[in-house]
This record gives C-alpha cells, structure tokens and sequence, in this order.
C-alpha cells in the first residue's frame, strides 16, 4: 500500500502516504474527486480562457490575465523552482499528476452543464491558480482610484477615502500563549474573510506520512498547506499585511515598423515585447487581445492607441498602464515555503519557511509546544519612491525604480496576546491603506475580559457584531435639532441612540441603522461637490468595484462624516434628510431578513433557494461585508474558522461556510453551514480508529 483516503463524519479527507510525493498525489486525486470542477474552473481563470465556457462576464478577466502574463510567469516561477528547489518542483509534479488521474472522467454535472470536459493540468498550473487567486490581492487597482479621486476632487480626497474597501481580502487572527491560557499551551484562533464561494475557498484536509502529520486548510488547486496548519507540536495562521508591493506605471509607447517601443527614465526609447492572443467567448466572437511588456512590466490597461473612450488630459500621452508585480520580476511566487511548512517542528521552522515567503504579504502568528511564539511580516515589498505606493508613476521619468526588498517587520505580545485584523501594525511601512482599527481593538478587548481562555471560548469572539464604526453617524444623530423633526424621525433617532451597536441579524435597530446609512451614503454620492468623481474612467470592467464612488463612500463613510470639512457639504443637513426618508419607510423586518449570503457560482445553481440571513457587519468581528449605498447582500465574509489548540491537537476546530465535498447532492456539500451560521465549530478528529477508510490508493 502506499497510501489510503480516509474521511472524519464530515467528510473531510485525511490522507495518508508512504512519502511525501505520494502524499502529494494523493491529495492532486482526492481535490479533484471533491471539487473537479472548482479546480477547473480556477486552471480556466488562471489561463484566460474562463470566458469560453462561462460567457462574455468572464471577459475582462480573461483580458487581464492574458495582459499581466498570469501564466507565462507560473511557468516562470516553475522553471526556477526546478533549478534552485528541485525536490518541491517534483513534489507539485506529483500533485499535478494525482489532479490529473482524479479529472480523468470526471462525472460532475457542472461540466455538462456547461459544455466543456475536463482539461489537463500542467506542474506550472498550481502556481498559475495561486498567482489568478492574488492577482488583487493587494488590491494594486485602488491607485487608479486614488488617481481619478485626486484628479477630480484635489490631493485631500486620497487620504479622505482612505480605508479598505470591497475589493480587498482580509482576516481575523489571534495568538494567546499558555500563560492565557488554562492548560498552559498555546492557543492560535481567526478567521480568514475572502468572497463566499461556493465551492469555498478552502478545504479542510490532513496531510499524513512518516516525515510529517498536518491538518490546515488548503487552496483546493495548490499542494500543502500554506496559510493555516498545525503539525501538532506548533501551529500557525496568516492575516493579510495590508502591503503594497504592486506598481502602476504611465508608459509612453509608440508604434513603429518593427513593433512597439516604450520611452525608458534615460530617455531612451525601447523595445518592448509584443504578440496578439485570442480570447474564445462563448456565443460571441472571440476577441483579439495585444499583449505587451515594457522594461517595467505588463502593459494592462490601454496602449500606444491609449484606452478606448477616453481622451488624455492636456499634456499628456495616450493612456498605457503596466502592472509590476514581484514573481514577474524576481520569478519567484514563494513555493519554496511549503514543504518546510509541513515539516515544522517549531515556531523556528515556521520562521524559516516564511522567510522564503513571496506573494501574498501576509502577517504570520504561530506558537509551538515549547513556548515559542511569532509574529512576524512574511513576503516580498520592494523599497521604491512613495508616490510609487500611492498613485500611478511616469515610466519615463527617473526615481521610480525598485532598489531591492524590505526586510519583513516583527513585532512582540502584548500580555501574552497578539492580534491582528488588518490594521496598522507590524506591516505599516509597508503599506498606505489598512483596515480601521475596530476589529483588532475589539478582539484584544474581549480577550483581556478574562485572564485564562481556553480553546472552546474562542467561538464567542469569533461571532462578535459589535459596530465601533457607527459612532460617527450616531454622534451626528445626538447633535440634530430634536426639536425641528418629524414624529416618526424623531422617534427612530431616539431607537438609535439607545441600540447597542451589534449588528445581529435578528435586530430591527440594526435594520434600521444599516437603511439610515445607506441613505446617507446614497445622499452624499448625489452631493454636487462630488459629482466629479461619480463618472469613473472607462477602465476595464475587472477594475470597476474600485472605481464606483458609492462603495467608496460607503466603506469610508466614517472618515467622511468625521472629518472638518468635507468639500463644504452640509452633512447634518444630510443626515437629517436620510434620517426622515428612512422614517418613513423603515425596514419591514430585522437586519438578517436583508443581509443575507450571497455566495459566488460560476454556474447558478440548479436548485435556487434563500440564502441564510446574517449577523455581523463589515467592521464587525464577524466581518460579513454588506456595500452601504448598494445592497445589504453579504458577498464577503469568514472562508473559515480555525481554533488551533497546541495543548491537545484534537481540541483543535474549524468549520467552513459550506462542506468538505464541492458535489452538489452530496451528503457533505452544505452540511457544515448550520454550524458556521450559529459559530460553531466542528471538532478536529485526528484518531485513525475514529475515521472511515474510503480507498487504498
């Protein structure tokens, strides 16, 4: 035998090998028994050709992944790791082989649904999919709209506007060492928050041989574990750092006889590399796609023609934009980190792996049995200009470049705690925008509510809806003239005032603070002062969540309300205006009839129904994101929830806001929801008597 598939009552595969490359296969064939077509539908993301089955939507994806070399740089990315780390590269071979064998006549309906077979996985593909899931990440489009923002509105608005908004990922994590604890070992807790797929985003997985025994959540498509995991005598987690290590460049570009060429900072005009693709849509015509790259990178939006639409600002050249991203030009996505991962003994060995870390920026937490602890930045910045993190830099001009990388900050406990949740903490050299502080500030409070916690108490601060972001709003309510209101305005101001601030879904204050806010938002967004910024640049689709001016009052609304001017509107005067629109129409039920689940499909089901209600909020703990001003649906929240106990590994729990199988019908695809709604969490079963053995493989 050289391994077998075993799975816990959930269905969560633990596999066990002879080695680690049959390991690997292993878990290539059992990702591709349990979400074939999830992993497929990421290679087709990844490769540009998701429109060729899924419709003219996926185009301007497809569009700029051909333009940013998505998969010319994870065979890149692949040819280095088989000269400088050749032991991993035959590792993910192994992993690609075993997606292969699990593809093989592969039965999902997805894939008669939509007209397409399976296809065939190459050992650069893991990398590709990796690469596709980050690619804004970073969330390097925001530059457009600090761009369009201080164009239209003056340099004030960057820093006006400044928050995390729908398009960036984020998490939870927190680190609390034994002398919190009440068995004397370590407890490491979060949650992740990305888009809600369905398939999810993660998958809970054991990885077993004699060099190693891992339980974590994977990438399904990418081999190991490399964001959550514990080997059982040390644990670790990431948040992201909120860095910036994505450029846009101007670029000056011309045509000529032999191609095009791309004015240098010397001065001098360049060749720059050039070839056409063709992107098929189905029951459309396929689209050409000009592919070019100049001595800064990828060229993604526009050209030597510009962009369609748009005309160029006096003095300046038609509109070509490249991206420069760190493994397109180091050739190294940070792979290396995997295997060392798994074979982690200690919080030294976690340390080590992220010290080969690349792409995403991440903030690592990790504690082991002996004691140790970490906290720690783990990636790839590179040190360049600051208007370089701000806004879109002239390629043509010198003081641009990249002059090496940061060394990754490290940061200590504080009485035996460390919290995390994109806020401004060990990363904030390295970036310009984190998320408000509220999620850290509540979760280190809770925690010092107790002196000893142990790892079952930590699903309460898992679902904590207390909204420290509604205070602007509210002190903007207690300073209104009571007197001057309506009845009813008068009345809902007052329900208000009093409401705790928790954003539970079965609270009709918060139903009705969230229709206040986004009347708010939605008036703002019609103020004449703004109306600048209101028509975003015709852009790509792809960029145009970062773009829309509602969103982005609605995720910076606090900032707008509390600053000392904004741009001379009459802000109580809005308020007052929403305030009594909402009054006299206030929402029909409590706050989860309308926030509810809205996870992404690449298909829509077969089987439509209502998706669950929600508690939490956007700078809740429970970070279930609605968009104020646009809907109260929740595309955005926790991918998971770990609990990892370093005591006894098999106190450790999780859950997933679906299942472990992606199947549709099948017993596992949604059997874990009931527990993610409540905060609950399933058990980590680590006994092998207490598993089921489904196959020798």
């Amino acid at each position: 035998m050289s391994g077998a598939i075993f799975r816990d009552a959930w269905g969560i595969p633990h596999l066990r090998a002879d080695g680690t490359r049959e390991l690997a296969r292993l878990q290539g064939l059992v990702t591709a028994r349990d979400r074939g077509w999830q992993i497929e539908v990421e290679r087709h993301r990844a490769q540009g050709t998701s429109a060729s089955f899924l419709g003219a939507g996926e185009l301007s994806w497809d569009v700029l992944v051909r333009r940013a070399r998505i998969a010319d740089t994870a065979r890149r990315c692949f040819a280095r790791l088989e000269e400088a780390d050749p032991e991993t590269a035959d590792w993910i071979r192994a992993y690609v082989t075993g997606v292969n064998e699990g593809l093989d006549g592969h039965d999902a309906p997805e894939f008669a649904r939509a007209g397409v077979l399976p296809g065939r996985w190459e050992p650069w593909t893991p990398l590709a999919v990796w690469l596709s899931a980050h690619l804004l990440f970073a969330g390097f489009p925001a530059k457009l709209w600090r761009d369009h923002a201080a164009a239209r509105l003056g340099a004030d608005a960057v820093g006006l506007f400044a928050t995390d908004g729908p398009g960036t990922s984020g998490s939870n994590g927190w680190l609390v060492t034994g002398e919190r604890t009440v068995t004397g070992q370590a407890v490491v807790a979060g949650d992740p928050h990305r888009f809600i797929e369905d398939p999810g985003v993660y998958q809970q997985i054991r990885l077993s041989c004699p060099e190693f025994d891992v339980v974590g959540l994977a990438v399904p498509g990418v081999p190991g574990i490399a964001h959550f995991g514990h080997t059982g005598t040390v644990a670790w987690a990431i948040t992201n750092a909120m860095a910036d290590y994505q450029d846009l460049y101007r670029e000056r570009l011309r045509r000529t006889g032999a191609g095009i060429e791309a004015l240098g900072p010397d001065g001098v005009w360049r060749r720059a590399a050039r070839h056409t693709e063709t992107v098929e849509v189905a029951g459309e015509d396929p689209v050409e796609v000009e592919v070019v790259e100049t001595g800064r990178g990828p060229v993604v939006i526009g050209g030597p023609e510009g962009l369609d639409g748009r005309v160029p600002e006096p003095g300046q050249p038609p509109l070509a934009v490249t991206l420069r991203y760190p493994p397109r030009v180091t050739g190294d996505l940070g792979f290396g980190a995997l295997l060392p991962l798994l074979r982690a003994r200690r919080v030294a060995d976690v340390d080590h792996a992220a010290d080969l870390w690349a792409e995403p920026v991440n903030v690592v937490l990790a504690a082991d049995t002996e004691g140790g602890a970490l906290h720690r930045v783990a990636g790839r910045v590179p040190v360049r200009s600051d208007a370089n993190r701000v806004r879109l830099v002239p390629a043509w001009e010198p003081g641009h470049e990249w002059r090496g990388w940061h060394e990754p900050p490290r940061a200590g406990l504080d009485d035996g705690v460390a919290v995390m949740a994109n806020q401004r903490g060990p990363a904030a050299p390295l970036g310009v925008e984190f998320a408000p502080p509220h999620r850290a500030r509540r979760i280190a409070a809770l925690l010092a509510r107790q002196h000893r916690w142990s790892a079952a108490g930590m699903a309460t601060i898992h679902t904590d809806t207390h909204l420290a972001s509604a205070a602007p709003l509210l002190d903007h309510l207690a300073a209104l003239d009571a007197p001057g209101l309506t009845g009813p305005a008068s009345a809902l101001r007052a329900r208000l005032l009093a409401w705790d601030r928790h954003m539970d879904a079965g609270s009709a204050d918060a139903a009705a603070f969230a229709a206040l806010r986004s009347a708010v938002v939605r008036r703002l967004a019609a103020e004449p002062a703004l109306a600048a910024a209101a028509s975003p640049p015709p852009y790509p689709d792809v960029f145009r969540p970062w773009l829309a001016l509602v969103p982005r009052i609605g995720f910076a609304l606090e900032h707008l309300l509390a600053a000392k001017d904004l741009f001379g509107i009459d802000r109580p005067a809005v308020v007052r205006a929403a305030l009594e629109e909402v009054a006299a129409a206030p929402p029909a039920g409590p706050w989860g009839d309308t926030h509810r689940l809205a996870p992404w499909r690449a298909l829509p089901p077969e089987d439509p129904r209502e998706e669950p209600g929600l508690s939490g909020d956007h700078d809740c703990v429970l970070c279930t994101s609605a968009v104020p001003g646009i809907t109260d649906l929740a595309a955005r929240g926790p991918a998971a929830r770990y609990v990892w106990d370093l005591a006894r590994r098999e106190d450790s729990r999780w859950v997933v806001p679906h299942g472990a199988s992606g199947r549709p019908g099948s017993p596992h695809h949604r059997d874990q929801q009931p527990l993610w709604l409540a905060g609950d969490l399933a058990p980590v079963v680590t006994d092998w008597a207490q598993l089921t053995k489904e196959t020798d493989v």
